[in-house]
């Protein structure tokens, strides 16, 4: 389900964006779930987040002009999802929320990626940023006709967070 929501959020960021979705999947990125996440990766309180790896090829492997790229892996904190879900009982579906995370998490990659933003700018910086990637994602998410998603939409843009479901 989560490869099915990535591949869909592919398609409405790409579109959002209007960029081919072969344009946006030069951001390389990959998506990993919980059983599969270094321990670094792991993070309490989030349904995911970005780690970034910077590869840089030896110099006697390096065609002219190529030093390397950045890699961005998307870490699914998929056991908070699933306790959000299940918390929310039959409030909050898996598959909408799977979407708004997708759709979330490709915004990042491509801001990061396109030079927009700082993946390592400061605190106060990262959380200007969520604000415009919550909105950028509303935004995108806007062509969907889904009453799941107008729900998982509205938790995010009012007061009551969907993390407020762990307390």
């Amino acid at each position: 389900m989560a490869a099915r929501a990535f591949n869909d959020a592919e398609k409405l960021v790409s579109r959002h964006f209007r960029m081919s979705e072969l344009d946006l999947r030069k951001n390389k990125y990959d998506v990993k779930t919980l059983a599969f996440l270094e321990e670094h990766e792991v993070k309490d309180g989030a349904f995911a987040h970005l780690c970034k790896y910077s590869y840089e090829k030896p110099s006697d492997l390096r065609p002219e002009g190529k030093e390397g790229f950045d890699f961005y892996r998307v870490c699914l904190q998929d056991n908070m999802i699933l306790d959000a879900v299940d918390r929310a009982n039959t409030f909050i579906k898996f598959s909408p929320l799977m979407l708004y995370i997708a759709v979330h998490e490709l915004i990042h990659v491509l801001r990061f990626g396109n030079g927009a933003v700082d993946f390592n700018a400061l605190q106060e910086e990262k959380e200007q940023e969520e604000k415009i990637v919550h909105k950028l994602t509303r935004s995108a998410l806007q062509q969907v006709q889904q009453n799941d998603l107008e729900i998982v939409l509205d938790c995010f843009s009012s007061e009551f967070a969907i993390s407020d479901l762990y307390n």
